[in-house]
């Protein structure tokens, strides 16, 4: 059974840094993208940055949402099939409950962002940036 558990949430002040993290079993992270997703009340869920499938022709390329360009960054130790998210500067804007989410997509080079893509989600982890 595919699963995706997600921690590492959590409350902190601006300027500071979290990282999270998506534990995924019952799949080969290889052949997935992996995207993480955001969602603050009365908003739209959003994608924040992606990474393709390692097993893709360009492997593990990652994509980033414009508000967090150069202060998050998404990796994956596929060997522990984990994905992390290290996300640093944080502002008051980036609070949100934060998802991850795997696509089988062992042949496409880039991954995207739209949500309606990732089949599997986790159940998120709440992500709070207040002084």
């Amino acid at each position: 059974q595919l699963q995706l558990v997600e921690s590492g949430g959590g409350l902190v002040q601006p300027g500071e840094s979290l990282r999270l993290s998506c534990a995924a079993s019952g799949f080969t992270l290889d052949y997935y993208d992996i995207g993480w997703f955001r969602q603050a009340p009365g908003k739209e869920r959003e994608g924040v940055p992606c990474s393709s499938s390692s097993i893709s022709s360009i492997g593990n390329n990652a994509n980033y949402a414009d508000s967090v360009k150069g202060r998050f960054t998404i990796s994956r130790d596929n060997a522990k099939k984990t994905v992390y998210l290290q996300m640093n500067s944080l502002k008051p804007e980036d609070t949100a409950v934060y998802y991850c989410a795997a696509a089988f997509s062992p042949t496409q080079a880039f991954c995207t962002m739209t949500s309606w893509t990732y089949r599997y989600w986790g159940q998120g982890t709440q992500v709070t940036v207040s002084s």
